[in-house]
């Protein structure tokens, strides 16, 4: 190991027991304050938000957005008969070979 690193451990060493002790010297560098936001600076983030929407707002809509657009799933009238003439064949061709069901 190093000195530096040897140094660096004593150090902390020292600050722990001078913690312990009540000693007014610690080793160690004083404690920051919590960061917080200011009013101005909470104000320029929701600006540049509502520009940024304000933008994308006005841009028209492109192929790629319309790809994930959910589309009309509900099924058509003759999509709806189709399947049920088939269905109703099924069904023929069953009671034809003597089944009760499918």
């Amino acid at each position: 190991m190093s000195a530096a690193g040897r140094a660096r451990i004593a150090a902390a060493a020292r600050a722990r027991w001078a913690k312990y002790r009540g000693s007014a010297t610690p080793a160690t560098q004083a404690i920051k304050g919590k960061r917080r936001l200011s009013a101005a600076g909470r104000a320029a983030i929701i600006a540049g938000t509502k520009a940024r929407w304000a933008k994308m707002k006005a841009q028209a809509p492109t192929a790629k957005t319309n790809a994930f657009k959910k589309t009309d799933r509900r099924t058509s009238p003759a999509v709806k008969a189709k399947l049920a003439a088939i269905a109703r064949a099924r069904w023929a061709k069953a009671k034809a070979s003597g089944q009760t069901k499918l």
